[in-house]
C-alpha cells in the first residue's frame, strides 16, 4: 500500500475517535495508532531515504567547496602579498630617482658659482633623466599591477566556476 492510503486511514482514525466533553481533544486507540504509524513507516518510498542521503552528500560537497574556496582565496592573498613586495622595486627606483634629482640640484648650486648658463643646462639634463627614470618606474609599476589584476581575475573566475557548478548541481536535483 502506498503512503497516501495510510494517511487516509489516519484521517479516518481521527474522525472515528471519541471526542472529550471539554475542549477539542479526542481519544484514539493507542495500539491502532501505533500499528498505522508502523505501516506508514514501511510504506515510505525508498526515494525519500535516498533523497535524505543526497541532501547529506550535498552538505558535504558544499563544505568541501567552501574549504577549496578558502584555500584559493588564501593563495590569492599570498600572491597579492608577493606582488606587493615586488612593488618594493618600484619604491627603490623612485627613491633612487629622488636621490638623483637631489644630487642634480646640489650640482646646480656648485655650477652656478662657476657659470650660470652651464649649470642650467646640466640641471635640465638631470631633470630629464629623473623624469625618464620616474616614467620607467611608473611603466614597471603599471605592468606589475596589470599582471596582478589578471591573476586575481583568474582566481575570481575559478571561484565563480566552482560556485556556478555547485549551483547548477543544486538546480538539477529534483525537489521533493
Amino acid at each position: 500500500m502506498d503512503i497516501l492510503h495510510h494517511i487516509d486511514r489516519l484521517e479516518e482514525l481521527v474522525g472515528e475517535a471519541r471526542k472529550l466533553p471539554v475542549g477539542g481533544s479526542v481519544v484514539i486507540a493507542r495500539q491502532r495508532l501505533l500499528e498505522l504509524i508502523d505501516r506508514m513507516r514501511v510504506a515510505v518510498p525508498k526515494e525519500v531515504y535516498e533523497a535524505r542521503d543526497v541532501v547529506e552528500k550535498r552538505d558535504e560537497v558544499l563544505a568541501d567547496a567552501s574549504a577549496e574556496a578558502s584555500r584559493i582565496i588564501a593563495r590569492a592573498r599570498e600572491e597579492v602579498e608577493q606582488r606587493l613586495k615586488e612593488t618594493e622595486v618600484v619604491k627603490v627606483a623612485e627613491e633612487r630617482s629622488r636621490q638623483i634629482l637631489a644630487q642634480a640640484q646640489e650640482r646646480m648650486l656648485e655650477l652656478s658659482r662657476e657659470a650660470e648658463g652651464q649649470a642650467a643646462a646640466r640641471l635640465d639634463d638631470a631633470q630629464a633623466a629623473a623624469r625618464e627614470r620616474m616614467r620607467e618606474a611608473d611603466v614597471y609599476a603599471l605592468q606589475t599591477l596589470n599582471k596582478l589584476e589578471g591573476e586575481l581575475n583568474e582566481f575570481i573566475a575559478t571561484v565563480r566556476r566552482g560556485i556556478d557548478t555547485l549551483e547548477k548541481r543544486a538546480a538539477e536535483r529534483p525537489t521533493s
